[in-house]
């Protein structure tokens, strides 16, 4: 229950946030069923690892996600949802994309640089809207390529005219 009142606390502070308490159970069932009804989710680890996996599946693989552990001090920790992929380890076959997203995570919510997160979500998206793919987000109509590459183009969209203070 502390966990409850103290986000509840917090979020009255911001009335123009709408805020939710759900069971485990029932998050679960309305990821699946009405996945747009969730902009942010917070949750105890536990649950968090649980409902991040679920949830990249909406996205149609688990290495398109950044997620973020915070507390009250510090940056966080910033990392994509899924683990190490030992069993594709040095074949150019892992997505990076939530690697680099939890970058984007980082300089947003960690050091405060919007601009250089935004940067790198855009040419995140532009890379996709080219339609470049690794295999695991690969669809006809695509461009199938590996980790390498995909990063490649990721740095290539990244917009020099956008500002950034770091």
């Amino acid at each position: 229950m502390l966990w409850r009142k103290r986000v509840t606390t917090i979020a009255s502070e911001y009335p123009d946030v709408e805020l939710t308490h759900m069971y485990v159970d029932n998050a679960a069932m309305q990821l699946v069923r009405n996945p747009k009804q969730f902009d942010t989710i917070v949750t105890n680890n536990i649950f968090g690892d649980i409902l991040s996996d679920e949830a990249s599946m909406i996205t149609g693989s688990i290495g398109m996600l950044p997620s973020a552990s915070l507390g009250e001090r510090g940056p966080g920790l910033f990392e994509p949802i899924h683990g190490s992929a030992p069993d594709i380890a040095g074949q150019d076959k892992a997505n990076p994309l939530a690697t680099i997203l939890s970058a984007a995570m980082l300089l947003k919510y960690g050091l405060g640089e919007e601009k250089a997160a935004r940067r790198i979500e855009t040419a995140v998206l532009d890379t996709l809207n080219r339609g470049f793919r690794t295999g695991d987000i690969y669809s006809e109509g695509n461009k199938l390529v590996g980790c390498q590459e995909i990063g490649q183009e990721v740095v290539k969209s990244i917009d020099p005219k956008v500002p950034i203070a770091i």
